[in-house]
């Protein structure tokens, strides 16, 4: 799941509005941002089949620290917490908490069995609704239309920038359905690290086109 995850971020902004997309955004993807960095420190392990297309081209090991049941339950207290810190704001600080958590849960709907409960001997679970692509599409078309309707309801953003983000986040799923199979694990982690692009223009996006309010380019 890539633009379903985007599109729970877009519709978040409407039960936190003070938070920015950018934080949001964070907050989804957080488990996806942690695990390039893990592939590249060899702490966590995935096998690149190029002989597959759609989601079974890559096979996922071993990443318990990333994408375990437990520790995407740690990380969730851990973001809220410093959110917490930061803004000092509990309902916000709970919402960034429960987005982080998001993905696992829907990991877990899209996912064959390869989403660990613990980050040791622990059973894998999934409910391999990719093995239907075309369902799978639908599902994540639907959530990332939802979100930009709900949020464009709720926030007022710079729209040419937006839009353009948009636009990247569709050519990345769209990329990831056809473009040929990374050429190392190496390049699959660093080609993953742009993700950190789209979360800088949520930050940029965001900004208030009301002359009357300010913006912080902090966790807010």
């Amino acid at each position: 799941m890539f633009i379903g995850h985007f599109g729970l971020g877009l519709a978040a902004k409407k039960v936190a509005p003070s938070v920015s997309l950018g934080t949001l955004f964070i907050a989804v993807q957080f488990l996806d941002l942690l695990w390039p960095t893990l592939l590249l420190f060899n702490v966590e392990h995935v096998v690149i089949h190029p002989e597959l297309g759609g989601e079974r081209m890559l096979e996922f090991t071993d990443y318990p620290v990333s994408h375990s049941l437990l520790m995407a339950m740690v990380w969730s207290v851990a973001f809220g917490g410093i959110y917490f810190l930061i803004k000092k704001n509990m309902r916000d600080s709970v919402i960034v908490a429960l987005a982080v958590l998001s993905h696992w849960v829907l990991d877990l709907i899209v996912h064959f069995h390869d989403l660990p409960v613990f980050p040791w001997a622990s059973p894998k679970v999934g409910l391999e609704v990719w093995a239907n692509p075309v369902l799978t599409n639908v599902i994540e078309g639907c959530m990332f239309i939802s979100g930009i309707v709900i949020y464009l309801r709720t926030a007022r953003p710079r729209k040419g920038v937006f839009w353009v983000l948009m636009a990247l986040l569709l050519l990345v799923q769209v990329s990831n359905l056809f473009s040929p199979a990374p050429g190392s694990v190496t390049a699959l982690a660093w080609s993953a690290q742009v993700m950190w692009l789209l979360v800088g223009m949520a930050y940029w996006a965001d900004r208030t086109l009301s002359s009357s309010s300010s913006f912080s380019p902090g966790l807010g």
